[in-house]
């Protein structure tokens, strides 16, 4: 089954120990269309400018991305730009253009309304409940969000969280949501707050998965070199989304599945800039990944 993703799409300018790339597409709803498309069809919904190259465009739909919803307005695109040091977890905000972005309001096309798997990238949670309200019936709505959203809509995304069944974030992010400094702890009260499931991104070292009294803990898988992490949570969603979408019933055993698929995604993603490696991936190389995460974690 489709998936529909409603997110943010890019022209970043990127510097880390490795080089530095301008004006190369990212954002948040591309590294998830990507990274899903390798396993069921994707279609987005997000807004550019005129400046956005069509042969980005031209990509997308070599992936077999559905780009109906991908609106272009007078303007130019949203774009960002930071610079990673060698520990690569806490990137520096050089500039942030939001352009056309900065009165983004999701137009969900009448074809995408019966979508059955919804992911809601990384954007304002008021318009993020605004798509929810489109939709006729979803199997599976999953969000992301950001500390800028925890600290400014809270209230807001409290509203959004009784509506979701996958909710992820990051470490930072559900100790602030929650004030608790024990990522147990802030897990069992995110999932007090709504949501059936919780993910807890913590990068370099893994994920973790809290459904009911059931947690999973899974590590990354161990690289060698890391060019560009940028984009690497919304590769991780959309391995995650993706599996989960190809699958008759959402249990345990493929949640637990689908994070690793996540991961395995999200290792493609950081070895170089832009969509570079991820755009170039094929089912074989994610099995053999799978296989080889399978044998570096099996005791």
């Amino acid at each position: 089954m489709s998936i529909l993703v409603v997110g943010s799409v890019a022209l970043d300018t990127i510097k880390t120990p490795f080089g530095k790339k301008s004006n190369i597409l990212g954002g948040s709803a591309i590294y998830f269309s990507v990274s899903a498309s390798r396993f069921a069809p994707v279609s987005l919904v997000a807004v550019v400018g005129k400046d956005f190259p069509s042969k980005h465009v031209k990509f997308l739909k070599s992936k077999g991305i559905d780009v109906t919803g991908l609106t272009v307005k007078q303007g130019k695109t949203f774009s960002w730009e930071g610079e990673y040091g060698w520990d690569f977890s806490d990137p520096k905000t050089i500039a942030t253009h939001l352009n056309v972005f900065s009165d983004f309001d999701p137009d969900i096309p009448r074809e995408y309304r019966k979508k059955k798997h919804v992911f809601l990238a990384n954007i304002d949670p008021e318009l993020q409940e605004r798509v929810l309200g489109k939709m006729v019936n979803p199997r599976l709505v999953a969000c992301d969000t950001m500390n800028y959203w925890i600290e400014n809509k809270r209230k807001s995304l409290l509203k959004l969280l009784k509506k979701i069944d996958i909710f992820l974030l990051n470490e930072s992010e559900a100790k602030e949501l929650t004030g608790s400094s024990n990522l147990l702890k802030a897990a069992r009260e995110i999932l007090k707050l709504g949501p059936e499931r919780v993910i807890i991104k913590k990068g370099e070292h893994g994920s973790l998965l809290f459904s009911g009294n059931s947690v999973f803990s899974t590590p990354a898988y161990l690289m060698e070199t890391i060019v560009d992490p940028t984009g690497a949570g919304d590769t991780f969603a959309g391995g995650l989304m993706g599996y989960l979408a190809t699958q008759k019933s959402i249990n345990r055993a493929s949640l637990r599945k689908a994070i690793v698929y996540g991961g395995v995604m999200a290792t493609f993603a950081v070895q170089d800039f832009s969509l570079k490696r991820l755009g170039s991936v094929t089912k074989k190389d994610i099995a053999k990944r799978f296989k080889e995460f399978t044998r570096l974690t099996h005791f």
